[in-house]
């Protein structure tokens, strides 16, 4: 989340980026890029020589962020598709788009997300945390799949990304409940924040978990399937990334405790972003593997995270697929 209007300098990213690899002809499709880690991991990968797709909902921010990318990268090959993550039908639409246009995918990148907004419903009648943090990527992941399968097959390598976060470790009860993956948007703990939780961080929590507990769920059926596709996770531990912009607004001392707190933890938008760009695009990612910063999961350069059982948890995965596949009406065999 933002603390302040000066970001803070990258410590990291400039030796990490050089390590990247040249990803020329492969394309990249990446949810919610006009800020933070998803503006930062479009124009790396304009950089490298990829195609991005970006999906975003209609605005002034996605004009504005793809005047900054063309600047940044005048050679780059950007896409602008609409897609708003909380409209199932918006969803199906840009995945049909990219479909008629496009034989093979080599990455998509469910980076988008929101934190600790409303209880309220979707006009699917879902949590709005749960459906643009999860279901929606369930479904673009799916519509998509065919795609990415094909790239994998031509080459041996194609990747499925899920961007969680340390969120996923503080849900109340260690684990995925089946009422937050219903239609219970707008009653679903009310909008009680506090630096410990409250409704509003709790919904959050369970959409986060619900990105590490798909991607191990991918990985299995996908290794199981004999697919070269990788299933990896990212998160970007504590970063400037704006995540917070449709956050219920913290109590006045809580709010200053927190900007206290993260000015000494926080990290640039660009060191925030390297474990997302790692599972994109670096040779070393493995599927299966949750990568996050290095010094207790907050900052520092991207390395596997440990797994926690709740996230590996068969009835847990299966709970997610089956209602997953119920929610977005689609069938989604691997």
């Amino acid at each position: 989340m933002p603390i302040s209007s000066t970001p803070p300098a990258s410590k990291w990213f400039p030796a990490f980026r050089q390590e990247l690899p040249k990803v020329d002809g492969k394309v990249f499709v990446i949810t919610g890029t006009t800020t933070g880690t998803g503006f930062v991991a479009a124009q790396t990968i304009a950089e490298l020589g990829g195609e991005v797709l970006l999906l975003n909902r209609t605005s002034e921010r996605v004009t504005r962020a793809m005047e900054k990318l063309k600047e940044a990268v005048p050679n780059g090959k950007f896409v602008s598709i609409e897609c708003d993550l909380q409209d199932f039908a918006s969803v199906r639409k840009a995945a049909s788009e990219i479909k008629s246009k496009y034989s093979k995918l080599y990455c998509l990148a469910n980076n988008a997300g929101i934190a600790a907004s409303v209880d309220k419903a979707t006009k699917d009648g879902y949590d709005t945390q749960m459906q643009t943090n999860h279901l929606s990527h369930f479904l673009l992941t799916a519509e998509l799949f065919p795609l990415l399968e094909a790239q994998a097959k031509e080459t041996g390598d194609a990747r499925i990304v899920n961007h969680s976060s340390m969120g996923r470790l503080h849900t109340e009860h260690k684990g995925l409940e089946e009422k937050y993956f219903g239609k219970n948007g707008g009653n679903l703990g009310g909008n009680s924040i506090t630096l410990m939780g409250g409704g509003c961080f709790f919904r959050y929590f369970q959409s986060k978990l619900a990105n590490s507990v798909f991607t191990y769920a991918l990985h299995e059926k996908l290794k199981a399937r004999g697919s070269k596709v990788r299933a990896v996770c990212a998160h970007p531990g504590g970063s400037d990334t704006h995540l917070d912009q449709n956050m219920v607004q913290l109590s006045c001392w809580e709010d200053m405790i927190l900007k206290f707190v993260m000015k000494f933890l926080i990290q640039s938008p660009e060191d925030g972003t390297m474990g997302l760009l790692l599972c994109m695009a670096s040779p070393d990612a493995q599927s299966g593997v949750l990568y996050g910063p290095k010094d207790s999961g907050i900052y520092g350069p991207a390395v596997p995270n440990p797994t926690e059982a709740y996230e590996t948890d068969a009835s847990a995965q299966e709970m997610l697929w089956r209602t997953s596949e119920e929610a977005t009406g689609i069938k989604f065999t691997l």
